[in-house]
């Protein structure tokens, strides 16, 4: 070994008892630096802060020291400066590939001298004073710079099991460690207790007291002393600047490793990426500001208060006072002035009954002014109700009058332009009524020839009013037509629907929705009157074209028509001779519209089934037009046992005859069916009234009135339940009008709210509505019911009488043997 490595293992000999084997290094460091004039390009207070930061004086083995002190030199003239903020890198060791420390630069000063035995000890007469003063420093400036060096501390938080990791220097006391918490928890700082081993700290205590040494990692246990007012809870949003430190080791070469100290910095915030763009040539991307701005962080509340101060411990204790009470009279020696002494003369004396009397009087005059004014508020409460009255009768008489105007306007609607069946119904009543009203003026005054000559006007006339009528009707179906027509080829090219789970409407187009919006805007193009030619050629192509994808009899038949039409347009012809050619094309290409084939979104809303087996299951004969019909097509009423006539022919038959209107009669139904919908008891006889049905149970059973007012306008009568807590029927019903029906479902009792020759006249029409509507198999099913459950019900009454007077004529017994004995005591009494 040469000299310089004998001195330096010496010298690390001598300072093995302090623990402080790395200021030896950096000594070493030191005289080399300056037998080498300073090449490094380093200063010795950095060389000493590198070392400082490694942390690594109780690690170092002795007799190590030359060639450690060596490798550290050299590393710290090559390695980088790359302290940044979030990655530090300290000063690590290197070794070549046979392990054996690179020397550089010139031999130390005292390389001269001889070397001696490595076990040796040196005296201080061996180094010059300056070289003992310099070390002296060294060990000064080591024992301060030790104390700044930061080590890992991982504390859990009791009793929520969280660990929160910082990095602390380990010179600073425990009390500054509690006080940072306190800020982190909101706690303060005298109710924290730390822990180490199972060993309260005190606030005197640092880190290096408990041994550890710069970078190490230490496990702490924190706990509140007074965990009900001041509990620890877990941290979250406070700990965005608390930062973890680790060690990683990097390869640098073959067999040369480096250790580097990474610091951790946790950023709850993570930025979103909300769009921007990036530069073609360097490929560099700029984001948008708003995904590079940070939420603004709040500021944590202090609480300024405390439950101690809020929670008050109250006492009552009553306390008698003492109050010391004194008075001076003359008397011999001693002298009392007389001079404010007044002479008091008793008044009359006043007496219980006076008193009394008095009280009397005063409360006389008390409930005299209280009965003043509570009469004045009862005036005043029945002028209120009075007003109240009076107002609600206007609104109700405006009502109804508003209600009635309404009801002539639309009827005055429907006579004017008639839309419905039911309108047609009206006007051909309406007819009716005229002609028997001509029929009776004409009997009574004419006769003979005049009277056959007025009958043959009256009939000419009738004759031009349902000519009239019968255009009316056409017009009607026609505009009907065109709106059925255009109601199915919206329904065709509608998209599909539903309702996703977020409540919002949802649209879809399929390829035979698509398919069928094309035909549905060919078919709007044909139907367009006064366009010009160049147009209808164009609409003409497109229909051509469209249908041409198709060969079969119908298509055929629809290129026929167009090469007629353009033919004819070619040579001249005007637009209205040409009307019907377009109407016979609008009618064929329709047909192919409604051809599932050509069109098979339309399938769903055929009324023609595709398959031909379903369309004879419920399909009947009409006996009146000879035609095969669906079940829908006839109406049948309760009382009829087979079906005879379709719903046309029906028609056709009331407006040649009868002509009766079932419009009135059609409006009580429904209110019949929604009255007994709100009920809510499962009602069934009522559904099952016809029009027929209702017409003579008002008409014959009713008499069309009022069975109260006898009203005779069946706009305003409606017919409800006699008794409410039973099902409606015809033999549990009456007419009444819409202000007394409301009244009548008010009442609690029929027999209260009406004499008993009323309700004996009502429940005479209940009869007669039973023999008529037993005759009907359903109603009478419903009516054997209902007469066992009457009978039940009367013969329930009839015990139940029947132990009412068996009870009094119990009590009468009892109250007569209880009264004899009195009787025969008091005769014996004088005697």
């Amino acid at each position: 070994m040469d000299q310089e490595e004998e001195i330096n293992d010496q010298i690390g000999v001598e300072l093995a008892d302090t623990r402080e084997t790395e200021a030896t290094e950096t000594v070493n460091d030191v005289v080399t630096d300056e037998n080498e004039g300073q090449t490094t390009g380093e200063s010795r207070e950095g060389t000493q802060l590198d070392f400082k930061e490694q942390g690594g004086p109780e690690k170092q083995e002795y007799g190590s020291g030359p060639q450690e002190e060596s490798m550290e030199r050299e590393k710290s003239l090559e390695a980088p400066n790359t302290m940044g903020k979030k990655v530090r890198m300290w000063e690590t060791s290197q070794s070549t590939e046979d392990g054996q420390p690179e020397k550089r630069g010139k031999p130390p000063w005292w390389s001269a001298k001889p070397a001696r035995p490595i076990g040796r000890q040196l005296s201080q007469t061996d180094f010059p004073s300056s070289y003992l003063t310099k070390i002296k420093a060294i060990k000064e400036a080591l024992k301060t710079t030790v104390a700044d060096l930061s080590a890992t501390v991982k504390v859990t938080l009791i009793p929520v099991d969280q660990i929160v990791t910082i990095s602390f220097k380990i010179g600073v006391f425990s009390k500054q460690l509690k006080e940072h918490f306190s800020q982190l928890l909101n706690i303060p700082s005298k109710y924290l207790q730390l822990t180490y081993q199972g060993r309260a700290l005190k606030n005197s205590e640092t880190l290096m007291n408990l041994g550890v040494n710069p970078e190490d990692i230490v496990k702490l246990e924190l706990y509140s002393s007074n965990p009900t007012h001041f509990p620890i809870k877990a941290v979250f949003r406070k700990m965005q600047g608390i930062r973890d430190i680790i060690t990683v080791r990097v390869q640098c070469g073959a067999k040369m490793y480096q250790d580097v100290t990474v610091e951790i910095e946790r950023i709850d915030f993570h930025k979103p990426f909300l769009g921007g763009f990036r530069h073609k040539i360097t490929g560099t991307e700029y984001h948008n500001a708003g995904t590079q701005t940070a939420p603004k962080k709040l500021p944590i509340k202090t609480n300024i208060f405390s439950r101690e101060t809020q929670t008050v411990t109250e006492r009552k204790k009553l306390v008698a006072t003492m109050s010391r009470t004194s008075t001076q009279m003359t008397k011999i020696g001693v002298y009392v002035s007389n001079m404010t002494d007044k002479l008091i003369t008793p008044g009359k004396y006043f007496t219980a009954a006076q008193y009394h009397a008095q009280r009397l009087a005063a409360v006389i005059v008390i409930q005299k002014y209280f009965r003043r004014w509570h009469a004045k508020k009862f005036v005043e409460s029945l002028r209120e109700q009075k007003r109240k009255r009076l107002e609600w009768e206007m609104q109700e008489k405006l009502r109804k009058e508003k209600a009635k105007k309404e009801w002539l306007q639309r009827d005055y609607n429907r006579r004017i332009n008639p839309q419905t069946n039911e309108d047609f119904e009206l006007l051909f009543h309406a007819l009716e009524v005229w002609r028997q009203e001509q029929l009776r003026h004409i009997d009574q005054n004419f006769a003979g020839a005049k009277r056959k000559a007025a009958l043959c006007e009256l009939l000419e006339k009738e004759t031009q009013i349902i000519a009239s009528i019968g255009r009316q009707r056409i017009l009607a179906n026609n505009q009907k037509y065109e709106k059925s027509v255009s109601a199915l080829l919206d329904k065709c090219s509608a998209p599909k629907k539903w309702i996703s789970f977020d409540d919002n409407e949802t649209l879809m187009d399929t390829q035979y929705t698509i398919r069928a919006r094309e035909l549905k805007d060919i078919y709007n193009c044909i139907i367009i009157k006064n366009i010009c030619d160049d147009e209808r050629l164009d609409v003409l192509l497109t229909l051509k074209h469209t249908v041409k994808e198709h060969e079969c009899k119908l298509t055929q038949d629809i290129l026929e028509l167009i090469d007629r039409e353009v033919d004819l347009m070619m040579r001249g012809v005007k637009s209205c001779n040409l009307e019907g050619l377009r109407q016979r094309i609008a009618t064929l290409f329709l047909q192919y519209i409604k051809t599932p084939l050509f069109n098979p979104e339309v399938t769903r809303y055929l009324k023609v089934p595709p398959d031909p087996t379903k369309f004879y299951k419920n399909v009947y004969f009409c006996r009146s037009c000879e035609m095969y019909l669906p079940s829908t097509e006839f109406s049948i009423s309760s009382t009829s046992y087979h079906v005879s006539r379709c719903r046309q022919c029906c028609m056709l038959d009331n407006e040649a005859r009868q002509r009766e209107a079932f419009l009135k009669y059609k409006f009580l139904l429904k209110q019949l069916y929604q009255s007994e919908a709100d009920y809510e008891d499962d009602s069934k006889i009522a559904y099952l009234m016809q029009l027929q049905d209702l017409q003579y149970l008002i008409e014959n059973i009713w008499a069309s009135q009022s069975a109260l007012s006898a009203w005779n306008d069946l706009c305003d009568l409606v017919i409800v339940r006699w008794d409410r807590t039973e099902e409606w029927a015809p033999w549990n019903c009456i007419l009444l009008t819409k202000d007394e029906a409301n009244v009548h479902l008010k009442m609690k009792s029929l027999e209260e709210g009406y004499e008993p020759v009323f309700i004996h006249k009502i429940k005479h029409k209940h009869i007669l509505a039973k023999n008529y509507f037993s005759q009907i198999p359903m109603m009478a099913a419903f009516l054997h019911v209902y007469d066992t459950e009457d009978e039940a019900k009367e013969e329930e009454s009839n015990e139940t009488k029947d132990k009412e007077s068996n009870q009094t004529e119990e009590e009468t017994d009892k109250e007569t043997m209880m009264s004899t004995p009195k009787d025969t005591e008091a005769e014996c009494l004088p005697h």
